[in-house]
């Protein structure tokens, strides 16, 4: 019998929904009725596809639209990918392969540049084109070592601005101007939308989940502004002799300016009781340990890959970003399903880029899925190179790529989708 991926109807959605449940390892029992009815409601049946053998759901996927902020502020539409499992009693029958292909195809007719994922193993998704992208470190300070004074005033104070604790409400109100303001300067940040912030603050919850109100934090500049908000949540744990050994563990922190970030970071590691703080997921050159006066006292505790891209239109996309040197390279990109690759001539200087077709030779062949590491600006051409990824037929045109592709600062994705 053949296993086919199709899209899935409104009535075999719970189903689906039971087998994306299998595949993330949760208790086999049925979807409560009310969190199939609010999930089917926000979820494009045209993009959620499943397998089905003998009228049981087997495979799942599911793709949404979403916008991708690339280097130098530009947002472009991505194919996000969502839900994807397969039950482990169909492994290695290529189900995966059907659905991803059906998918990315009819994203590139859609007209959206990439499509992105956060890759729950690595090994999965570099054959279907995706590299990543974006990495992510987690940090956890040792309050007591980091050397901030208890007496002294925090940042806020001392700058004019202020810090107050608020309701998820205002977070609602608040957060979806203050991310648009992120995501105008930071690559790899991913679009918010409203069903997002209902969930990130308790107004909506899986009825299969149990939501523990946070604290909100918002900075607030000397003006007035709104310059950024930090969520978490604080665990009660005591030792010997009454004495406190509680964990914040930061949920998100977002900050359109750097006084907003320092502020924020201080703030947390000020509070009363609080003797470790748990970062969440920050860029790998987040500001934060050297916000400490011994930065030490921060202790990476991962450091990962995070967001994935896969090319699907290479000249929109490397056009869309900005590019801080002046060059031209010829790129010779291979993909092995068809959707992206060819030889393309890149010509990028401070005030724009353009990128179409090219019989010239090629300075560089790379697979598309390594194009995808470097357009974010955070990997290194040259290291691709020295791993045998690259191949160069021109002379030093790697550290070419190299100073082409490369941006300032790590690019950050805070979302998990």
């Amino acid at each position: 019998m053949s296993l086919d991926p199709r899209t899935v109807t409104a009535a075999e959605f719970p189903d689906w929904m039971r087998a994306v449940g299998t595949g993330f390892l949760r208790p086999p029992v049925p979807v409560p009725a009310e969190e199939v009815e609010a999930r089917l409601a926000r979820t494009d049946l045209d993009r959620t596809q499943g397998v089905f053998d003998a009228g049981r759901c087997v495979a799942t996927f599911r793709s949404f639209a979403q916008e991708l902020t690339v280097v130098g502020g530009a947002r472009i539409p991505s194919d996000a990918v969502t839900a994807v499992t397969v039950t482990p009693t169909h492994r290695r029958r290529g189900l995966l392969g059907r659905m991803m292909a059906a998918d990315l195809a009819a994203a590139k007719e859609r007209g959206e540049v990439v499509a992105s994922l956060i890759a729950a193993e690595y090994p999965i998704y570099g054959r279907y084109g995706f590299g990543p992208a974006a990495w992510t470190t987690k940090w956890e300070i040792d309050v007591p070592r980091a050397g901030l004074d208890p007496r002294a005033k925090v940042p806020s104070e001392a700058d004019g601005g202020r810090i107050d604790l608020v309701e998820g409400a205002d977070v609602r109100k608040r957060g979806p101007e203050l991310h648009s303001r992120l995501a105008a300067r930071q690559h790899g940040v991913v679009s918010r939308d409203e069903q997002w912030w209902r969930r990130s603050t308790g107004e909506e919850t899986p009825a299969s989940e149990t939501w523990t109100e946070p604290f909100h934090a918002v900075y607030r500049s000397p003006e007035g502004t709104v310059d950024g908000i930090m969520t978490y949540r604080a665990d009660d744990r005591w030792g010997d002799a009454k004495q406190p050994l509680n964990t914040a563990e930061v949920r998100g922190s977002i900050a359109a300016t750097p006084e907003a970030e320092r502020a924020l970071w201080r703030f947390v590691c000020s509070v009363d009781w609080i003797t470790t703080v748990r970062s969440g997921d920050r860029a790998p050159d987040d500001l934060l340990p050297l916000l400490l006066p011994d930065p030490r006292a921060a202790r990476v505790v991962t450091h990962a890959d995070f967001l994935w891209l896969r090319l699907l239109d290479i000249p929109r996309a490397l056009e869309a970003r900005t590019y801080a040197t002046e060059g031209s390279l010829v790129l010779e990109v291979r993909d092995s399903a068809g959707l992206a690759g060819g030889r393309f001539l890149l010509e990028v200087s401070p005030s724009g880029a353009s990128c179409a077709p090219t019989t010239r030779d090629a300075d560089l062949t790379l697979d598309v899925a390594d194009l995808a590491c470097l357009y974010l600006g955070d990997e290194s051409a040259l290291r691709l190179a020295a791993l045998g990824r690259l191949d160069e037929h021109r002379a030093a045109a790697s550290a070419k790529a190299d100073a082409v592709f490369r941006a300032p600062r790590r690019a950050w994705c805070p979302d998990v989708f």
